[in-house]
């Protein structure tokens, strides 16, 4: 198996950057507005005594992210009930149809911090 690093991805919205070939320093965010969105939510942390390893989010975002967890914990506890149940491919197939309705909400979540 090849050794295959994973993406560089945006400090400000975790999304895989391409990296420009050449020299130069790896790219650290997709866009120049994340670039600056960063930059505001340093001063403003720093002028507000929040720790660098701390981010402030919003409630709704938060709330958000925790009921797709909640969603994806759900449809594991039923994928392992149904395979303790009953086996074979057309039962795998089943909980990995459920499994995956489940883990599609997650794809594509981003939290950012709030910047102000």
């Amino acid at each position: 198996m090849g050794d295959v690093s994973p993406p560089e991805r945006c400090d400000w919205c975790h999304q895989p950057i391409a990296q420009r070939p050449g020299a130069g320093r790896p790219r650290r965010f997709c866009s120049q507005a994340h670039r600056q969105r960063a930059y505001e939510a340093r001063r403003w942390a720093d002028a507000h005594d929040v720790p660098a390893d701390q981010s402030i989010v919003s409630a709704t975002d938060l709330a958000v992210l925790g009921d797709r967890i909640y969603r994806l914990e759900a449809a594991v506890e039923d994928v392992r009930a149904d395979l303790a149940a009953s086996s074979g491919p057309v039962a795998y197939r089943s909980a990995f149809d459920h499994l995956l309705e489940a883990v599609e909400d997650l794809v594509g979540t981003a939290i950012e911090p709030v910047s102000r």
